[in-house]
């Protein structure tokens, strides 16, 4: 990886070149499938990290021109202590060291890219965004390879799904209670108002006193 081949301020990794190994004999090519030409997206904390890399970097180039010793300026994001890039073979045997000392189980650095996609998959990357993350020129390979890795982001997205249809035919029904609401015709109880509801009450009340007590009329 080159710093030309980064952007920070975007936070976007273009994959443009590879450097394998013959024997001890770096060999740098283009990728090996079209597919292998990809964009990756960096998150903040890589984009922090990458930057504090690069400063230390500058400042390891200014102390080495200070001492006038060499410093060859190769332009990649990982060189050695003279600004070579490293070879990949040493990041291999590196790496093997580092998890040796850590009491981890055996693992290759290749490996890592296999950790990277499963986890990106258990964080909700779907299969395609998983396909152009590692640059495999078809999605079956992706498939065949991750959709058992991890069952549990599977449910998780199978709940999500259930969730949202639920949540859709609540949100239906509620619009069809409020509208059968509107067009609901308003009975005579609804329109008449109070004083209008109780005055036929007191005249079927006086005409019944009357017929009750007819002397009373004629006072």
């Amino acid at each position: 990886m080159r710093w030309a081949a980064v952007d920070l301020d975007r936070g976007l990794l273009f994959v443009e070149r590879q450097r394998t190994t013959a024997g001890y004999t770096a060999v740098e090519g283009e990728p090996k499938t079209a597919a292998g030409h990809r964009v990756v997206a960096l998150d903040k904390h890589t984009v922090a990290v990458l930057r504090a890399h690069r400063s230390r970097q500058l400042a390891q180039r200014d102390k080495r021109h200070g001492n006038n010793q060499v410093w060859v300026n190769s332009g990649y994001v990982f060189t050695r202590k003279d600004g070579e890039p490293i070879n990949p073979s040493y990041a291999t045997t590196r790496f093997r060291k580092l998890t040796t000392r850590a009491g981890l189980p055996p693992v290759r650095l290749h490996d890592l890219r296999h950790g990277a996609a499963s986890l990106a998959h258990e964080a909700g990357a779907d299969l395609k965004t998983l396909q152009d993350l590692l640059g495999h020129s078809s999605i079956v390979v992706t498939a065949d390879t991750y959709t058992t890795v991890l069952p549990d982001s599977q449910r998780r997205c199978a709940d999500a799904t259930a969730a949202l249809v639920l949540a859709a035919a609540r949100h239906t029904r509620r619009r069809i209670k409020e509208k059968a609401a509107k067009n609901r015709p308003a009975g005579r109880a609804e329109k008449e108002t109070p004083s209008e509801k109780r005055h036929p009450t007191k005249k079927r009340s006086r005409r019944s006193r009357s017929r009750r007590h007819p002397l009373c009329h004629g006072k």
